[in-house]
């Protein structure tokens, strides 16, 4: 095994290079995104947190389903746009409450499919998709979905929580497959019954009420390693993590799981003492967990593999989204 190659792989990987662009959009916003003054976090989260009163936060997010997915299977698109959104809020401890969407198309087929996923993404999460709008003139096939979701103000789990000694937690469904037709779908909820799913949702939102993490994330496009780079750079900690302790399905390679995005799936930082009962938690829910390092205080996620030991980022002199997180 090529540990440099691996290395590589992640630093290069489009879902982690994509993200530098959320640089750009926060910095037009930086003046105006708490004009309210009731903005718990912002930029640099899953989703948002507006304090709403009686400790209660409202959490906003959004994600837009990449282009390459829509073409490949519109079905399978709109199904997903339910799963990432809904992940969105479980990351912070939330319960998801309803979604809206955008669905730009002017192909009937390809819209209908759309919608036969998102219906199948509403059954098996329990989410109701409540509204949105239609672009049905559009040149183009995009798909856009919305979420908001509710958490006690004492319970959210942050983006930018960590702190140095930190454990830090890869949580993964690793019962499931490569979606049929993609290379970065690791499909763990579409054969599985809607309880087995919503067990997955419902199990951060018992740890934010125990008060057992200090930071999340959901493993989104950037995969395993990329999420926690940016989980660390919201948090400007580092953190060395050992490659084997990472759970993976034995017949993948390193490269082609560290690029995979899967259906339930958690990096954690969390403290030594909570440590285990984090990890029983995620396991009696079949999401497959394992502490694979600590948090640091030097701002570089360090990997080792055997006796050698590579900088994956240096968030002292590079960047995955360019910002520590807004709060």
């Amino acid at each position: 095994m090529d540990f440099e190659e691996i290395i590589n792989s992640i630093r290069t990987f489009k879902g982690v290079t994509r993200k530098s662009s959320i640089a750009d959009v926060r910095e037009k916003l930086k003046d105006v995104y708490n004009i309210s003054g009731n903005v718990h976090l912002a930029f640099g989260d899953d989703a948002a947190a507006i304090d709403i009163g009686d400790n209660k936060l409202m959490l906003l997010a959004t994600d837009g389903i990449w282009g390459p997915l829509m073409d490949i299977n519109p079905r399978w698109a709109g199904y997903c746009s339910v799963l990432v959104n809904v992940n969105d809020i479980a990351a912070m401890g939330g319960i998801p409450m309803g979604m809206t969407n955008v669905l730009s198309s002017s192909d009937s087929e390809v819209t209908s499919q759309i919608m036969e996923g998102i219906n199948e993404g509403v059954k098996k999460f329990g989410v109701p998709m409540v509204g949105g709008h239609t672009h049905p003139d559009t040149p183009y096939d995009a798909l856009d979905v919305a979420i908001s979701g509710i958490v006690d103000k004492d319970a959210v789990i942050p983006s930018c929580g960590a702190q140095v000694g930190d454990n830090v937690i890869i949580a993964i469904d690793l019962d499931g497959q490569v979606y049929p037709g993609t290379e970065i779908n690791w499909d763990t909820t579409s054969d599985k019954t809607p309880e087995y799913v919503q067990d997955q949702i419902k199990v951060m939102n018992t740890i934010g009420k125990k008060h057992l993490v200090n930071a999340a994330k959901d493993i989104s496009n950037p995969g395993a390693v990329g999420t926690l780079g940016m989980l660390l750079e919201a948090s400007s900690k580092g953190a060395d993590i050992d490659l084997e302790l990472i759970p993976k399905p034995e017949d993948m390679d390193w490269i082609s799981w560290f690029k995979m995005y899967p259906g339930s799936a958690f990096v954690i930082s969390a403290p030594e003492k909570s440590t285990d009962k984090v990890i029983d938690l995620l396991n009696k829910t079949h999401i497959d967990a394992a502490c694979v390092g600590t948090i640091t205080d030097t701002k570089k996620l360090n990997m080792s593999y055997k006796n050698d030991k590579r900088t994956v980022f240096d968030f002292n002199s590079e960047i995955i989204m360019g910002f520590s997180e807004d709060k």
